[in-house]
C-alpha cells in the first residue's frame, strides 16, 4: 500500500506521541484555555512562564503552544509538537526546526469562513462602487449620477491557493454565479464550487481569464514573488486584484504599474509588502484601492474554532493519536 505524504505525517505524530507527555508550555491566546485543557489531558502539567521563565521551562517540556523562536526550540530538548495560532507558518522554517522531527500544527482552514468573507468584502466595495459612495456620507452628498457597479454573475474568479480560505472564497463566489479556476501545487479533492485546477506553472495561462484575482496561498519559497511585472500584465484588462494571505506573493511596484496604467480596475488588500504599508507609499494614493491593516483574521466565531482545535488536539496528544492541521513543514503549509 502506497503511504502518502499526509497518512505519513500522521502516522510519525502517532508514534511520537504515543509516550505519555508530561508538560506543555502555553503562551499568548491559549493561555486562558489552560483549564479546559486539563480537564481533557489531567495526566499533562500546563505551564505559562513569565518570558524570563521561558527558557528553563521549555527545557523539559513536551509541547509548546503559541510562538517559537530558534532560541527556545534549542532549548526544547524533549520537544514532539508545536502548535501556533496562525495559519501562516514562514516565521517558523528555520534549519533546526525544519529538519528535525517535532509536529507543527496551525490554525489554517479554521480561519477560513472570516478571511473569505473579508475577501469578498473588500471585492464587493470595488464593484460596487462603494469605495467612491461611502466617503460622501460625511459631506452628506447623494452623488448618485456618478455611481458606477459591476455584476459579478458570469465573471470569473481565479484564486491562487485552494486551501482552507481559497476553498472557501470559491465558495462564496460560486454562489455569485461566477466561474472559478483554482491554482494550486497540491492533489485536490474533486471541489463541486471550483470548474478547473491548474498547477502553479500554469498559473500564466489562467489570468488573461480572470476577471477578480484572489491571493489566498501561503507564503513559501516558491510562492514569494509569483505576480510579478508579466502575472500582471497578462491579467484580462479590467480585472480586480484581492490579497488576504501574504503581501509577499506580489510584487507592490508591479501592482502600482497596473494601476497607473489603467491595466486592472481597483484592488482590495489586507496584505502588503512592506508591512505595515509606511505612509507616502504609493498604493495610498489610488482611489480604487482599499487597504485593510491585516486584519481579515479576525471575527466573532475565531476564537470558538480555535478553542475547539486546541482542545481537541491536546486530548489527542495525551492519547497518542493523530493530530489535526498537521503542518508539511518543508513544504511551508
Amino acid at each position: 500500500m502506497k503511504i502518502t505524504g499526509s497518512v505519513a505525517l500522521a502516522l510519525m505524530c502517532a508514534s511520537l506521541c504515543v509516550a505519555q507527555p508530561k508538560k506543555i508550555i502555553v503562551t499568548g491566546l491559549g493561555v486562558k484555555l489552560i483549564p479546559e485543557m486539563k480537564s481533557v489531558a489531567p495526566n499533562i502539567t500546563f505551564v505559562a512562564p513569565e518570558a524570563s521563565k521561558m527558557a528553563e521551562e521549555a527545557a523539559d517540556a513536551d509541547a509548546i503552544l503559541g510562538t517559537l523562536s530558534p532560541q527556545l526550540f534549542r532549548a526544547a530538548k524533549n520537544l514532539k509538537w508545536v502548535h501556533i495560532f496562525s495559519a501562516g507558518v514562514e516565521t517558523y522554517r528555520f534549519p533546526d526546526f525544519l529538519n528535525s522531527n517535532v509536529m507543527l500544527t496551525n490554525a489554517r482552514i479554521i480561519q477560513g469562513p472570516e478571511i473569505s468573507d473579508h475577501a469578498f468584502a473588500l471585492l464587493l466595495a470595488l464593484t460596487r462602487d462603494l469605495v467612491h459612495i461611502i466617503p460622501n456620507m460625511p459631506k452628506q452628498e447623494w452623488g448618485k449620477s456618478a455611481y458606477r457597479a459591476v455584476e459579478l454573475r458570469g465573471k470569473t474568479a481565479v484564486i491562487i491557493g485552494v486551501g482552507g480560505i481559497g476553498s472557501q472564497i470559491a465558495q462564496r463566489a460560486n454562489a455569485f454565479g461566477m466561474t472559478v479556476i483554482g491554482v494550486d501545487p497540491k492533489e485536490m479533492p474533486l471541489n463541486p464550487y471550483v470548474s478547473r485546477m491548474v498547477r502553479p506553472d500554469r498559473l500564466d495561462s489562467v489570468l488573461p481569464l480572470a476577471d477578480v484575482l484572489f491571493i489566498s496561498a501561503p507564503h513559501t519559497p516558491e510562492s514569494e514573488g509569483m505576480m510579478g511585472s508579466k502575472q500582471f500584465e497578462l491579467l484580462k484588462q479590467g480585472a480586480y486584484f484581492v490579497a488576504v494571505s501574504r503581501g509577499k506573493l506580489y510584487d507592490g511596484n508591479a501592482l502600482v504599474k497596473a494601476l497607473d496604467g489603467k491595466r486592472i480596475a481597483g484592488a482590495g488588500l489586507d496584505v502588503t509588502n512592506p508591512e505595515p504599508l509606511p505612509k507616502g507609499h504609493a498604493l495610498w494614493s489610488f482611489d480604487n484601492v482599499i487597504i485593510t491593516p491585516h486584519v481579515a483574521t479576525v471575527s466573532d466565531g475565531l476564537a470558538e474554532r480555535q478553542r475547539e482545535l486546541v482542545v481537541d488536539n491536546v486530548a489527542r496528544f495525551a492519547k497518542g493519536e493523530p493530530l489535526r492541521n498537521i503542518v508539511d513543514k518543508i513544504k511551508g503549509y
